[in-house]
């Protein structure tokens, strides 16, 4: 696994291999090295055990990570991939584990914690995404709105019909090659998500001899699966506000043997159910139960693709690396699953492309708005929309999470303003440089102030300070500038008159919704956040009556008028989420707002601190890669202290995007040294072994102390020794020249401890005639729990494959081997495996100031080429 490691001035990773699974190796190293804390975060919360690591606050969320089976469902996806996808996946989750070993723990919050880095399964990537994105299409919005239909009737759900709580988005857009200035088609954006300490989204460049990509990852997750450059074609995404997860009222109830049944569309039907850490996991055949269960005799459960299908369509990361036009884009999107997003592509052959991409189910209309009984045949799934929509291109093409392309697989979408407000951007000039895209990025004009606005021109008979407070408004040019104090004003206003709207009394049946739900539901089913997401349409429809509508905002301006004025910007801060909170962390001003190309979200009538907003800006430029431009909220490093952790934050704040270098010789070889396996090979019904150095100093001596304390493992003769002691050994061996460790792993799993050493330099020198070309080995076994390779034949295989880095990778010509006389286990493996049984031998006692080896009745064998 041979790569190198390059940095640019702002820390981000340049990563050079010489094949696309080294490269992935590369990637899970350093992402591991550089957001160690930050991925392991993201392990233990797809596992359900965050609270454990973070605090009795995460119990929720814990909770439900284990009722949806977040762990199981990535398993069943993994299994479904193709073998070169699976390889791929592994080699960067081995290059997590390495790079988790050798620098994950250097984040301060591991000692804060007291926690140390895990180990990454092969299945652990697919786990992140798909709990990263389990919410990611807002499916709790159903228990809305089946509250809603319930208390005040179906028409009510028009009223809250916006951009909800849980709901994330983003804006891209595309200006084609006639319309660039450099000649060549410009995309840019930004995904809007909560802005997280460390970033969602990782800066990275791979390139091997099959391709060179720069793009944002999502750290954990090999490849760059949503915005990227490959030179010759680049593309990005937003998402489509599809509908594709489903809930289902169940009805449940025990059996007299311990089972669990549901009431399906054929009766009552066994469904599955088992207990873990304390949590009942119970899944009929419509999906995961995530609210209530057996002993309610009631739940609602959760159907998604990646459960029902297997595949979360990571065949399609490595397809877009490879990717040199927008058709092969296009062909690699064809195996999407989810999220379902928006996409758009162009080359540098004129190629253009706007699509959807994902899995979306075919059933019902009335899936798509509240929850649906199970048991009744009508909201079955029926295969799934294909073809998905698309779009041709004529000169500018936007999106904005707004009703348009996707608009039939979805429920509910983004209001329409920035969308409106990009293309109007664009439109206002002839052609397009990279560099002019900042403009679009941070603009800041508010089109859906202008119901309440009008009901503020409305009002008369003001006290005073009120009609000074009213006039300032009118003349406001509604743009949500951090240093406004019109536009604070503006948003104070508005805060005061979404409280007085959610206490209106013909929306009270709508208070106190989520105690009833689990924890994790409540943001979705609390009212004042749905009225401040929904004010337009409360302003203006006439489901309150025209005279309670214009008190509200009479109140909210009496009340205002009396308030010490401030900018936005002081009202208007950064709030990221951390983790382990930082409490002195900065909060820097902010500008913009929800609805603004520039959308910074706060809660009105809940806080104006913002959580959500631009989690990266990009803008690729097909003439020029080297003309591209990307920024994150913080810096490349997830480590507080480290140079780069939050070097890019000022840049941030002022819209200033950073330079895409891609140039190798303008950047720096990083002085990281990774220790790299020196070995591998796959081999079929097995997966892939790995050979890298035993670490002294790290988890490695861990697991080999684990294994040498066995009394299987007897004959190694280390069974009394403590965990300093074996790791004593094994640093004096790492400073030999003539003796060698290596942890052997089959798909990440330590499976094997493997030593060699140059008989001449060793005591068996004394015990046989040694030639040039010889190498002497010992080999341990791993324990059989908890590994991949406890099958029928593996210690023939991994024998087979020692053999072969014995011969063929280190060149000898023959391999000798003296296990303890006593130990017929070890000498049928060898002798099954091509070892001439030469006879016993007696090797003599050494002792020295590091090490002791008492005199040993042994069996020479010897293998030839």
């Amino acid at each position: 696994m041979n790569f190198e490691i390059f940095r640019d001035a702002w820390g981000i990773p340049h990563l050079r291999a010489d094949d696309a699974s080294a490269l992935a190796y590369a990637q899970g190293y350093v992402t591991a090295a550089d957001r160690g804390w930050q991925i392991e975060v993201e392990r233990y919360r797809m596992l359900g055990t965050s609270a454990g690591l973070l605090g009795a606050g995460e119990a929720g969320w814990d909770a439900f990570a284990r009722r949806a089976r977040l762990a199981d469902t990535a398993r069943r996806c993994l299994d479904t991939l193709d073998p070169d996808t699976r390889a791929w996946v592994a080699a960067y989750v081995d290059g997590v584990n390495h790079g988790l070993r050798e620098h994950g723990g250097r984040a301060p919050e591991f000692a804060r914690t007291g926690a140390t880095p895990g180990r990454w399964e092969p299945w652990t990537p697919l786990g992140v995404w798909l709990s990263t994105h389990v919410l990611f299409a807002g499916f709790p919005g159903k228990l809305w709105r089946d509250e809603v239909v319930r208390r005040l009737g179906a028409d009510a759900v028009e009223l809250f019909a916006t951009d909800g709580p849980g709901t994330l988005g983003s804006n891209g857009w595309l200006v084609d090659a006639a319309r660039a200035a450099d000649g060549g088609a410009l995309i840019a954006g930004d995904p809007h998500r909560y802005i997280e300490d460390p970033g969602v989204y990782q800066q990275i460049r791979l390139a091997c001899p099959e391709f060179d990509v720069v793009g944002l990852a999502v750290p954990g997750v090999p490849g760059i699966g949503h915005f990227g450059h490959a030179g010759s074609v680049a593309w990005a995404i937003t998402n489509a506000m599809a509908d594709y997860q489903d809930l289902y009222r169940e009805r449940l109830r025990r059996t007299g043997d311990g089972g669990v049944e549901a009431l399906g569309p054929d009766g009552w039907r066994p469904a599955h159910a088992h207990v873990e850490e304390g949590v009942e996991v119970v899944e009929t055949e419509r999906g995961v139960v995530v609210i209530g269960g057996p002993d309610e005799g009631e739940g609602i459960s959760l159907r998604q693709p990646a459960r029902v299908f297997g595949n979360l369509g990571f065949a399609t990361l490595p397809a877009l690396l490879r990717a040199r036009t927008v058709a092969d884009v296009d062909r690699a999107l064809e195996g999407w699953a989810e999220p379902v997003n928006v996409v758009f592509a162009a080359d540098t052959e004129g190629g253009l492309l706007h699509r959807v991409a994902g899995t979306v189910p075919v059933r019902d209309p009335e899936n798509g708005v509240r929850v649906v009984p199970a048991w009744e045949e009508r909201y079955a799934w029926r295969g799934v929309h294909d073809p998905l929509p698309r779009a041709e291109v004529d000169g500018v093409a936007v999106m904005a999470n707004e009703r348009s392309l996707a608009a039939p697989l979805g429920t509910e979408f983004a209001p329409p303003h920035r969308a409106r407000r990009i293309a109007e951007l664009l439109a206002g000039r002839e052609t397009w440089a990279a560099a002019d895209m900042a403009a679009v990025h941070t603009d800041t004009a508010l089109a859906s102030a202008k119901p309440l606005l009008d009901l503020v021109e409305c009002l008369d008979g003001l006290s005073p300070e009120a009609a000074r407070l009213r006039a300032s408004l009118l003349n406001w040019d509604r743009r949500m500038e951090s240093g406004s104090v019109r536009a604070a004003a503006y948003a104070r206003v508005r805060s005061a008159v979404v409280l007085r709207i959610a206490a209106h009394p013909s929306l009270a049946t709508l208070t106190g919704l989520g105690p009833g739900y689990p924890e994790v539901f409540r943001p979705w089913l609390a009212l004042v956040p749905r009225v401040a997401y929904g004010l337009e349409n409360l302003l203006t429809a006439d489901r309150l009556p025209y005279g309670d509508r214009l008190t509200a905002v009479r109140e909210a301006v009496e009340e205002v008028a009396g308030a010490a004025e401030a900018t936005w910007g002081e009202l208007h801060r950064l709030a990221a989420w951390q983790a382990l909170p930082d409490h002195g962390a900065e909060r820097p001003a902010l500008g913009g707002d929800h609805d603004c190309v520039l959308s910074t979200s706060s809660v009105p009538g809940i806080t104006d601190l913002a959580a959500r907003g631009p989690a990266a800006r990009y803008v690729w430029d097909l003439a020029r890669r080297d003309n591209s431009r990307w920024i994150v909220p913080h810096g490349a490093s997830g480590v507080p202290g480290t140079p780069h952790h939050r070097d890019q934050l000022p840049l941030w704040l002022r819209g200033e995007p950073a330079p895409v270098v891609t140039d190798f010789d303008r950047l720096t070889p990083s002085k990281e040294t990774p220790v790299l396996d020196v070995y591998e090979r796959a081999v079929d019904g097995f997966g892939t072994f790995r050979l890298g150095p035993v670490d002294p100093a790290g988890a490695d001596i861990d697991v080999l102390h684990g294994w040498v304390r066995e009394e299987r493992a007897v004959f190694w003769g280390m069974t009394g020794l403590d965990r300093d002691a074996v790791r004593d050994i094994y640093a004096h061996m790492d400073t030999l020249d003539t003796h060698h460790a290596f942890l052997v792993r089959l798909d990440g799993v330590p499976v094997a401890l493997f030593q060699t050493y140059e008989p001449e330099a060793d005591r068996v020198s004394e015990c046989y005639e040694v030639r040039d070309g010889d190498i002497g080995v010992h080999l341990l076994v791993g324990p059989p729990a908890g590994r991949t390779g406890a099958r029928h034949g593996f210690t023939g295989a991994l024998a087979d494959v020692l053999v072969s880095y014995a011969l063929d990778g280190l060149g000898a010509k023959r391999i000798v081997v003296e296990p303890d006389a006593r130990n017929d286990k070890a000498i049928a493996l060898f002798a099954r495996s091509g070892f001439e049984l030469v006879g016993g031998i007696v090797l003599p006692e050494v002792d020295l100031p590091e090490v002791y080896l008492p005199e040993k009745r042994a069996q020479l064998a010897l293998y030839t080429r």
